[in-house]
């Protein structure tokens, strides 16, 4: 079965707000039994819906940084090099693309020095310029809301529906609308790794 149901959504607006929260909390919500949840559980995450528990450490709780909001405008040739080495810094909590190909991080840094710790992890010749806004307040709230929740065809885009497969290519795990589309994926990663070590 690859349709998401309202028990699904449910189940993941429950494990958004509290990724703790035990399976017979959430039967009692859903109206389903502790192995039942356990079991849709196991296969949100099959089907790589959920990626991973974790826990969001309020780092300004332990004084770790003052919190601002970073936009930078990256020369294109090193964009993919600048994005990388922010997602492995450890002041970020949370990095955006814009539609302008700008990134958009909100950040911890330490006294607030921004220019400074800029240039220890970046090369500062790869951006062309920087905003920095110091904030007062931070509120994270993700929500399913009432969006149609439907898993996307990896090859042409459709709604992978209960006749959809799912495969793992690479090290990804990749949705699939029907078999035809699975194969064709396939073909080209497979060239493109052939590409790749020749």
């Amino acid at each position: 079965m690859r349709d998401l149901d309202e028990t699904d959504l449910e189940i993941l607006e429950l494990l958004m707000s509290d990724a703790r929260r035990p399976w017979s909390e959430i039967a009692e919500v859903v109206d389903l039994s502790p192995p039942a949840v356990s079991e849709r559980v196991k296969r949100l995450q099959e089907i790589g819906v959920i990626r991973r528990f974790t826990i969001d450490v309020d780092r300004s709780q332990l004084h770790e940084g003052v919190p601002v909001l970073v936009r930078l405008t990256v020369e294109p040739d090193r964009f993919e090099s600048v994005r990388e080495a922010l997602l492995d810094a450890e002041a970020i909590e949370f990095m955006f693309t814009t539609a302008e190909h700008d990134l958009l991080c909100y950040a911890l840094v330490v006294d607030g020095d921004v220019p400074t710790w800029l240039a220890e992890i970046l090369d500062l010749r790869s951006i062309k310029k920087y905003d920095v806004q110091l904030l007062t307040g931070v509120e994270w709230t993700p929500t399913l809301g009432e969006t149609e929740f439907a898993l996307t065809c990896a090859e042409c885009g459709n709604t992978v529906t209960r006749e959809g497969t799912a495969a793992r290519i690479g090290e990804e795990l990749y949705q699939f609308c029907c078999p035809s589309c699975e194969a064709r994926f396939e073909e080209q990663f497979d060239r493109m790794e052939e590409g790749a070590a020749g």
